[in-house]
C-alpha cells in the first residue's frame, strides 16, 4: 500500500500543471499517508513513531542546511554581490557560457556539496539569462555537473560522505578512480547542450538592480558569504558536527556582518531591509516539497520496501556491475541516501572489503544517477523549486542526456578499473 501511495503521489507531482495542484501539497499528503499506512499495519506503534522521529532528525538537518544556504544566497543577492561574479564570466555566446558554468559547478560541488553549489549557480545564471527555457537548460546542466562533481569527492555528496565515514571507501582512492568517470558523465551532456547553444548569442543581459549599497559593502558581503560557505566542510571535519551546523554558523556570521555594515545607515537599517527581505524571498513551498518527498522515502525505508528491493536485486542479479548500475538508476526515482544506507546494511565489509569495486561503483552511480529524474537528487529538487522547472520538460530534454552521461561514466570506470 505504501508503494502504491508513493507511485500515485509521484504521478501527481509529475502532472502538477494539468492537475493544478501544487507539488508541495501532493508531496506532503503522500508523505503523511505513507506513514499513516505504516503505523496502521505495524504490530508495534512505538517502533514506527521511533523510526519517524529518527528519520525526521535527518530530514530536518537537510532542510536547515537548505534554508541556511538559501538565506545566505538571498543576502548576497540583495547586496548585488553576484554582479561581481557575473561581470567576470560574461560572454555573449551561450555555448561558451554553458561550458564555463558546467566546469565551475563541477569543481565547486566537489569542494562544497551539490545542494549548495546548485543554489549558488542558479543565482548566477538568473543574472545572465532572461529566457525561461534557456535558464531551464542551464539548470539541467548545473544539476548534472553538481551531482557528478559530488560523486568523486568525499565531501561533495551526502552518500559519498556516508560511505567514506563508514569505511567502505577511502578519500585518496575514490578521487583517483572516480574523477575521470565523473568528468565523462558531465562532459557527455555538456557537449550535447553545447551543440544546441553554440551558435546562439545573448541578445541582452537582464537589467541589473539599482545599486543600493557601495561597492565596498557589496564586496564585503560577497566575500563573507563565499568564505562562510567554504568553511562549512572545514567546520564539519574539525568538529564532526553535521553539515547543517556549519551552515547555520555561516548564516549567523553573514547576518551579523550585514547588521554591522548597516548599523550606521539609519535609513536602510530602520527598514531592516536586507535580512527581512531575504527571509521573505525564501521559497517555502520548495522546502515543504522537499520535506514531503523525504518523508515518503523514509516511510519506504522504514516499512522495509527498499530493503526488499535491494534483497531481490542481490538474489536475482549476480553481476556486480549491473547491481551497482541498478542502484544508480533506482536513485533517479528514490533519494540516494536511503538506497546507500540499505546497501551498507546488506553488504558487510567481509563481503565487499574497503575500496572494493562494488563500493566505488555504488558511489559513482548513486551520485550521478540522481540527475536522470529531476526529483532524484537534492540538487534537482532545489532547482525545480527555484526555477519552477516542469517535470515532463526535464524528462524530455535533460533526462536522456543525464542517462547517457551515467552509462558513459560507468563504462569508463569499468574499463579503467580493469586496466588498473
Amino acid at each position: 500500500m505504501i508503494i502504491i501511495i508513493f507511485i500515485l503521489g509521484y504521478i501527481a507531482i509529475a502532472f502538477e500543471y494539468p492537475l493544478r495542484i501544487n507539488k508541495a501539497a501532493t508531496a506532503l499528503i503522500t508523505g503523511v499517508l505513507c506513514w499513516t499506512v505504516n503505523i496502521f499495519y505495524s504490530p508495534t506503534e512505538n517502533t514506527v513513531v521511533h523510526d519517524l522521529l529518527n528519520h525526521l532528525s535527518e530530514i530536518a538537518s537537510i532542510l536547515f542546511f537548505l534554508l541556511g544556504a538559501m538565506v545566505i544566497v538571498e543576502l548576497i543577492d540583495e547586496h548585488n554581490g553576484f554582479e561581481i561574479a557575473t561581470r567576470l564570466i560574461r560572454t555573449k555566446n551561450k555555448g561558451k557560457l554553458l561550458v564555463l558554468i558546467g566546469i565551475v559547478t563541477f569543481f565547486m560541488s566537489a569542494v562544497l556539496d551539490n545542494l549548495t553549489t546548485t543554489i549558488v549557480m542558479l543565482s548566477v545564471i538568473n543574472k545572465l539569462l532572461k529566457e525561461k527555457h534557456d535558464r531551464w537548460y542551464f539548470a539541467g546542466m548545473i544539476i548534472i555537473a553538481a551531482n557528478a562533481g559530488g560523486a568523486w569527492s568525499p565531501l561533495g555528496d551526502v552518500t559519498t560522505t556516508m560511505l567514506w565515514t563508514g569505511g567502505q571507501i577511502s578519500s585518496s582512492v575514490i578521487i583517483k578512480k572516480l574523477l575521470l568517470p565523473a568528468i565523462v558523465s558531465c562532459l557527455v551532456p555538456m557537449l550535447n547542450l553545447w551543440f544546441l547553444f553554440r551558435k546562439k548569442e545573448i541578445a541582452d543581459y537582464p537589467a541589473t538592480k539599482e545599486p543600493i549599497v557601495s561597492g565596498r559593502i557589496q564586496l564585503i558581503v560577497l566575500a563573507t558569504g563565499v568564505i562562510s560557505i567554504l568553511f562549512v566542510p572545514v567546520f564539519k571535519s574539525i568538529t564532526h558536527l553535521p553539515p547543517f551546523m556549519g551552515m547555520l554558523l555561516a548564516l549567523g556570521v553573514i547576518w551579523a556582518v550585514v547588521s554591522l555594515l548597516h548599523s550606521r545607515n539609519p535609513e536602510v537599517n530602520g527598514k531592516n531591509f536586507f535580512v527581512l527581505t531575504a527571509l521573505q524571498k525564501i521559497d517555502m513551498p520548495s522546502i515543504l516539497f522537499f520535506l514531503g518527498i523525504l518523508l515518503s522515502v523514509a516511510a519506504l525505508q522504514s516499512s522495509g520496501a527498499l530493503q526488499n528491493v535491494a534483497l531481490w536485486m542481490t538474489e536475482n542479479i549476480k553481476n556486480e556491475t549491473v547491481t551497482g548500475l541498478s542502484f544508480g538508476l533506482a536513485s533517479s526515482v528514490v533519494d540516494n541516501v536511503p538506497l546507500v544506507a540499505a546497501a551498507q546494511g546488506m553488504y558487510s565489509l567481509k563481503v565487499f572489503p574497503a575500496d572494493h569495486f562494488f563500493w566505488e561503483l555504488l558511489t559513482f552511480t548513486t551520485g550521478t544517477g540522481g540527475s536522470v529524474i529531476i526529483i532524484g537528487s537534492a540538487a534537482g529538487v532545489a532547482a525545480m523549486g527555484i526555477e519552477k522547472i516542469d517535470f515532463f520538460w526535464y524528462m524530455k530534454r535533460i533526462s536522456i542526456l543525464a542517462l547517457m552521461g551515467l552509462f558513459a561514466g560507468t563504462a569508463i570506470y569499468v574499463l579503467l578499473n580493469g586496466w588498473m
